[in-house]
C-alpha cells in the first residue's frame, strides 16, 4: 500500500489503491461489494443491491441544491484479469500491485483494472467528500461487465431514479462519448478423435508471445499482430510440406482482449526435423520484417519437447487449421456516418482445447449498425459451417445511438471549455459500453462518457496517465455543479 501516495487528487489514488488490494474478476466480484457496503455505512449513505449484485449508494443534494435533478453516475465492479506467463498471480486471492513508472500507473505483470477502478475511486470520492456543491447523486456500480454485459442486462426497470447518467468507463481525455457500438459473441465447438502418434516423429512446442493486445474494441484498428493468427500461419505453411501432427493448441484467453501469447505442440518426421527448424527461422524472420514498427517486442520460439502420447486425427486438424486461417480478424469496415471511426469489426480472442477433445474457438463482433452487427456474426459462422463445426451466439447487446442535442453532453462540453480553453471532442466508440443496454430499460436517459487516459487496457501493459487522472476529476467536479 502507499505506492501512489502522494498524487493528485490524493481522494481518487487512495481510493483505487485500496481497490487493487480486494480481487474482482468478472463473475467474483463478492468482496468488491462487501466493501462498497462498509464504505456507504462509514459515510451513513444509502444502499440497496439488486438479485445479481448491482450496487446503487445514493448521496443526498449538498444544502440549498436540494431542487437539482438526480445525477446518476456509473463504473463496473469486475476487471479483466491477464497476466504476462512469467508472472505468478492468482486473481481470486492476489491483490494487484500497481506502481508509478513516469508519468502512467502501471501494475507488476498484470492488468492494472483501472478499467474500471478507477471511475469506482472516483465515485467514491465525490460520495466522501464534504465539500463539493451538487444536486442529489446516485452512484451505480454493475458487475461483470468485461464478460458479457450480464450486471447491466439483468437491471430492473426503476432501479435508478436519475434522468440522466455519466459513464466513467472512457479512455480518452479530452475525448467526451455520445455512442458506442453493440456486439455479440459467436464460438464454433468441434470434436477431434484423439489418436495414438506414429513411431518416428519428433515432438516440438512452437510459441508465439510478446504481442501488445489489448481492447478488441479501442484497439482493433491499430494494426495489432493476433498471435493466434500467426501461429495458425505456420501451423498452415508447415501443414502443406510435411506431415504434420498436432496435439495441442492454445491461445488468447478473453472475448474482448486481442489474442497477445499462442502455442501448439506438433510433432514431424524425425529425419525432416532440421528441415523444420530452417523453415521456422525463415518465418520468424518473415514476421518480425512485417511487424516490427507495430509489435517490437514479439517471440517467436521453437522447443523440443516431451513425446505426447495422443493428437488430433488428421481430418479434424486439417479443418482446425484452415478454417482459423480463413476466420476473418479486424476492422471489416470503417464508418461514413463518423470518419475515422471503426463501424464493424471482429475479434479471433481465443482457441481452447479443452477436455472430451472439444475444440473451442471463440470471437467476438462489434458495429454501430445492428443489421452490419449481425452480418459480422453471420459471416465468422459460415467459416466455421464448412468444418461441421456446432455454432452458438451470444445474446449480444445494443449499441448506443449518438444524441447531438443531450443537455447533458452540453453541459460536460461547456464545463470542458471553462476549465482547460479548448475544445473537446465529441464523439461514439467502437468498444461496448453499458449505455446501450441502459437506454432500453430507461427510455430517453441522457448520458454521456468520460475517463482519464489509459493505453494497452485489457493486458498486462495496462496503465492509466497521472494527469489526466486530476483533469477527469475536475471535469467531473464541475459537471457536479451545474448540472
Amino acid at each position: 500500500m502507499n505506492k501512489l501516495s502522494g498524487l493528485t487528487p490524493p481522494s481518487i489514488w487512495s481510493y483505487f489503491e485500496s481497490i487493487c488490494q480486494i480481487p474482482r474478476p468478472s463473475k467474483h466480484e463478492e468482496r468488491i461489494i462487501t466493501y462498497l457496503k462498509g464504505f456507504a455505512q462509514l459515510y451513513q449513505l444509502s444502499f440497496k443491491e439488486d438479485k445479481v449484485g448491482n450496487l446503487l449508494i445514493s448521496k443526498p443534494a449538498t444544502l440549498g441544491q436540494e431542487s437539482r435533478p438526480v445525477l446518476v453516475l456509473q463504473s463496473h465492479l469486475d476487471m479483466v484479469c491477464e497476466k504476462n506467463n512469467d508472472t505468478i498471480h492468482n486473481f481470486l486471492t492476489d491483490p494487484i500491485r500497481p506502481f508509478i513508472d513516469g508519468e502512467w500507473v502501471t501494475a507488476q505483470g498484470t492488468t492494472l483494472g483501472a478499467d474500471c477502478g478507477i471511475g469506482i475511486a472516483a465515485q467514491m470520492a465525490l460520495l466522501s467528500s464534504n465539500n463539493l456543491i451538487h444536486g442529489p447523486i446516485e452512484c451505480l456500480f454493475t458487475v461483470d461487465e468485461e464478460t458479457g454485459l450480464t450486471g447491466a442486462k439483468a437491471l430492473e426497470k426503476g432501479f435508478f431514479s436519475g434522468k440522466a447518467l455519466i459513464n466513467l468507463d472512457s479512455e480518452d481525455e479530452g475525448e467526451l462519448f455520445i455512442g458506442c457500438a453493440g456486439g455479440i459473441d459467436t464460438v464454433a465447438s468441434i470434436h477431434y478423435e484423439a489418436v495414438t502418434p506414429p513411431n518416428g516423429l519428433f515432438p516440438v512446442k512452437i510459441s508465439v508471445s510478446g504481442f501488445q493486445g489489448g481492447h478488441s474494441g479501442d484497439d482493433i484498428n491499430k494494426n495489432r499482430g493476433n498471435a493466434i493468427k500467426v501461429l495458425n500461419r505456420f501451423l498452415w505453411q508447415a501443414k502443406q510440406k510435411y506431415e504434420l501432427y498436432i496435439a495441442d493448441y492454445q491461445g488468447g484467453n478473453l472475448r474482448n482482449a486481442i489474442a497477445r501469447e499462442a502455442y501448439s505442440l506438433i510433432l514431424v518426421p524425425a529425419a525432416r526435423k532440421e528441415e523444420l527448424i530452417i523453415d521456422f527461422n525463415i518465418f520468424r524472420s518473415d514476421i518480425e520484417m512485417e511487424m516490427i514498427l507495430n509489435e517490437p517486442n514479439l517471440m517467436l520460439s521453437l522447443e523440443s519437447s516431451d513425446l505426447p502420447p495422443y493428437v488430433m486425427d488428421h481430418l479434424t486438424q486439417t479443418k482446425l487449421v484452415n478454417s482459423i486461417y480463413a476466420c476473418p480478424h479486424g476492422v471489416l469496415n470503417m464508418s461514413t456516418r463518423m470518419p475515422g471511426l471503426v463501424e464493424t469489426s471482429t475479434n479471433l480472442a481465443s482457441i481452447k482445447i479443452k477436455p472430451g477433445n472439444l475444440i473451442e474457438i471463440t470471437t467476438s463482433q462489434r458495429s454501430d449498425l445492428e443489421s452490419c452487427k449481425i452480418d459480422a456474426a453471420n459471416m465468422v459462422e459460415s467459416v466455421f459451417q464448412l468444418i461441421g463445426a456446432d455454432i452458438r451466439h451470444g445474446d449480444g447487446y445494443p449499441g448506443w445511438t449518438p444524441n447531438p442535442e443531450s443537455e447533458l453532453l452540453n453541459i460536460t462540453r461547456q464545463s470542458y471549455i471553462d476549465l482547460f480553453q479548448v475544445e473537446p471532442i465529441v464523439r461514439s466508440i467502437h468498444a461496448g459500453l453499458e449505455c446501450g443496454l441502459f437506454l432500453e430499460k430507461f427510455p430517453g436517459l441522457d448520458m454521456i462518457s468520460f475517463g482519464p487516459t489509459m493505453r494497452g487496457v485489457h493486458s498486462p501493459d495496462e496503465r492509466i496517465n497521472i494527469e489526466t487522472v486530476n483533469k477527469f476529476w475536475k471535469l467531473l467536479v464541475d459537471v457536479l455543479s451545474k448540472y
